[in-house]
């Protein structure tokens, strides 16, 4: 089985486990501070006393929805208006994308969390709306190369509808690099939300997330480097996992 594959299995399954069970209450405060790994706690606890492996699974939960959200958000809308640029030509489109480019993630996000307060959310919309233009820009690339096939000329003589072309023709002979961009700006919005959240301008405490935990841990790399260590390695993982997935779907 490829590594993708079971790196993006791994997260998926953390998350579903985590909706069903986790060892101790991810919120729950204890005297048993910065603790080591053990069979009691197998990865240990954080400065709180709360067990870091049930936070770790809580944390594949938010980064699983804020993926699956962000790129549902970026593709059902970047994806027909990549189809109609592609199709019409979309000066209008292009240009509007261009200027969409210019206003990152980050920046969306601090934009959207001063005027309706920082949260997963927020943090979601924020980046789904960031990844439109890439959606838009893949698919306007796909569309235009699908035009200039045959079976789209005959549909034209034959007067087809520009709609029903582009909903029986251009969208299906699409699914491939949609796959693809998707994959690939899976991994891009849990790097964004575990940024956004280092930052604060994320997921809330208590909530766990892998961004926040780095964050909590930072003041702790020099004494106790396991903190960061695990949802550090979740991140990386998980990413690693979308890219590998992305790109073997490209080669096929």
């Amino acid at each position: 089985m490829k590594p993708g594959y079971i790196l993006v299995g791994l997260t998926i399954l953390l998350a579903l486990v985590s909706l069903v069970w986790t060892p101790y209450d991810p919120n729950l405060i204890s005297p048993d501070r910065l603790a080591g790994p053990s069979l009691e706690h197998l990865m240990g606890t954080d400065r709180f006393g709360r067990d870091t492996f049930s936070r770790i699974l809580a944390g594949a939960q938010v980064t699983v929805l804020v993926g699956v959200v962000a790129v549902a958000i970026a593709a059902l809308i970047g994806v027909p208006l990549g189809i109609v640029a592609g199709m019409r030509g979309g000066g209008f489109i292009m240009a509007a994308t261009d200027l969409l480019l210019a206003f990152p993630a980050l920046l969306l996000a601090i934009v959207a969390g001063a005027v309706w307060g920082s949260s997963t959310l927020t943090a979601t919309i924020a980046i789904g709306i960031a990844g439109i233009p890439s959606f838009i820009r893949v698919t306007r690339s796909g569309t235009l190369q699908i035009m200039t096939q045959d079976y789209i000329a005959a549909a034209r003589i034959s007067r087809v509808p520009p709609a029903l072309i582009a909903w029986r023709h251009v969208l299906p002979n699409l699914g491939g690099i949609v796959a693809i961009q998707a994959s690939v700006y899976f991994a891009l919005a849990v790097l964004a939300e575990a940024g956004l959240s280092y930052l604060g301008l994320g997921t809330a405490p208590p909530t766990a997330s892998w961004g926040r935990m780095l964050h909590d841990a930072q003041p702790l790399l020099a004494t106790h480097p396991l903190q960061a260590l695990w949802p550090g390695l979740a991140i990386a993982g998980t990413v690693l996992g979308f890219n590998l997935l992305g790109s073997h779907a490209d080669r096929h």
